[in-house]
């Protein structure tokens, strides 16, 4: 008996030594990431523009990533319309990104940069924001 209560003790004692020496995961619950994936104007402008726009604009979350991926990338090249609200989510602090493969595949990866796009291999940030616990929304 004296054995099993001493042992939950240790047990109790060190657990919370344990626990207090591991590193704590950051709060990035107040971070969004969009991730763009639509050819369609229509939904772009609204619903992945109008969102993202005004979670950066109106306080709702702190860091907000738009992340143009796939037929989007082709769409914000060609399409005069998007290119301007892209520079209005730009200008609100809105944070642009680009997967460098898709656009290559498109032939507008250089056009994207022009843009002001972040133009890079998407792979390993996009697994980096969701497991560093952003939030994300998929469009």
């Amino acid at each position: 008996m004296k054995r099993s209560i001493l042992f939950l003790f240790a047990l109790t004692f060190f657990s919370g030594v344990f626990a207090q020496n591991e590193t704590e995961m950051k709060d990035n619950s107040n971070k969004l990431a969009v991730l763009w994936t639509s050819g369609d104007p229509e939904v772009a402008e609204k619903m992945a523009f109008m969102y993202t726009l005004n979670a950066k604009k109106q306080g709702w979350f702190d860091e907000v990533v738009l992340i143009i991926w796939g037929p989007s990338a082709k769409l914000a090249a060609e399409n005069t319309m998007i290119q301007e609200y892209i520079k209005k989510m730009q200008d609100a602090g809105v944070k642009t990104e680009a997967c460098l493969y898709c656009a290559k595949m498109y032939g507008v990866d250089k056009k994207l940069a022009d843009l002001g796009v972040d133009v890079k291999g998407m792979g390993i940030p996009l697994s980096d924001y969701l497991k560093q616990g952003w939030k994300t929304l998929s469009l």
